[in-house]
C-alpha cells in the first residue's frame, strides 16, 4: 500500500510540476483512468473497504480503552471498565 501511495504522489507531483503541456497531461490522465477503472484494481479497493469496515469496531474499542487508560493516569483515578462512546455501528449507548 505504501508503494502505491508513493507512486500516486510521484505521479501527482509530476503532473503538477511538468511543463510538457496539455498533451502529456492528457496522456498521463488516460493512464491513470485506465488503471483506476481496471476490474482488478476495483476488486482490491472493495476488499480494502470491506476489511476497514470489519475492523472498525475492534479499532474503536482499542482506542476507547487506550483513551480511558490515559485519562485515568492523568486524573489519578482507576476505572476498570472503559466508557464506550460508540457501539459497533457507531451509535451512542
Amino acid at each position: 500500500m505504501n508503494k502505491l501511495l508513493l507512486l500516486a504522489a510521484a505521479g501527482v507531483g509530476y503532473v503538477l510540476g511538468a511543463r510538457a503541456g496539455r498533451e502529456r497531461y492528457d496522456q498521463i490522465m488516460g493512464a491513470v483512468n485506465k488503471v483506476k477503472d481496471d476490474p482488478r484494481v476495483q476488486e482490491k479497493a472493495q476488499h480494502a473497504v470491506d476489511a476497514a469496515k470489519e475492523q472498525a469496531p475492534v479499532v474503536a474499542d482499542k482506542v476507547t480503552s487506550a483513551a480511558s487508560a490515559a485519562a485515568a493516569k492523568v486524573t489519578g483515578s482507576h476505572d476498570p471498565e472503559p466508557h464506550h462512546m460508540a457501539g459497533p455501528q457507531g451509535d451512542l449507548p
